[in-house]
């Protein structure tokens, strides 16, 4: 298996999670289950540690995929920017779960509060993997490109059309 194999083998954990466990920690603050906060602050750290081999092995793909004659540059690298926006937002939310369970580690459960905070962080999150997992699919995928680009071709690495 090569860079990019490994990088779409493994890119749907991030996005897929996050958005399950964002779906977990809004029940828990809906039906008040204070115990449910701990075991979505803990996924959402174990999440941010799974994205680090996704955004290396996505750098690495990113020098294979800019070697093949029909896959447009531009695209790689609006990927590549919204990736790296991701992957820092990820961090963030990983150190501040972190955080959260450890301010909370001689109480029963984390406070409402901080669990709140914490799913508002998720959602921007959630938002941010969807954005950079549906601009990675438009590279080889033509079919999701927005109408206005589907049916162009991918530029020539030579600048000529």
């Amino acid at each position: 298996m090569n860079a990019p194999h490994w990088h779409l083998a493994i890119n749907h954990l991030p996005v897929v999670g996050v958005f399950l466990v964002m779906l977990l920690l809004g029940y828990a603050l809906i039906r008040g289950r204070g115990e449910l906060y701990g075991v979505s602050l803990g996924a959402l750290i174990l999440l941010a540690l799974a994205t680090v081999p996704v955004f290396f092995t996505g750098r690495s793909a990113d020098e294979v995929l800019m070697e093949l004659p029909d896959v447009d540059d531009k695209l790689i690298h609006l990927h590549e920017a919204a990736a790296t926006v991701a992957f820092i937002g990820i961090g963030v939310l990983g150190v501040v779960a972190l955080a959260a369970l450890w301010f909370a580690r001689k109480l029963p459960h984390v406070s409402r509060g901080v669990a709140a905070g914490v799913f508002v962080l998720a959602v921007v999150e959630a938002a941010l993997l969807a954005r950079t997992a549906n601009l990675g699919g438009q590279i080889r995928h033509p079919e999701i490109r927005p109408a206005d680009s589907a049916s162009k071709a991918p530029a020539a690495k030579d600048g000529h059309e």
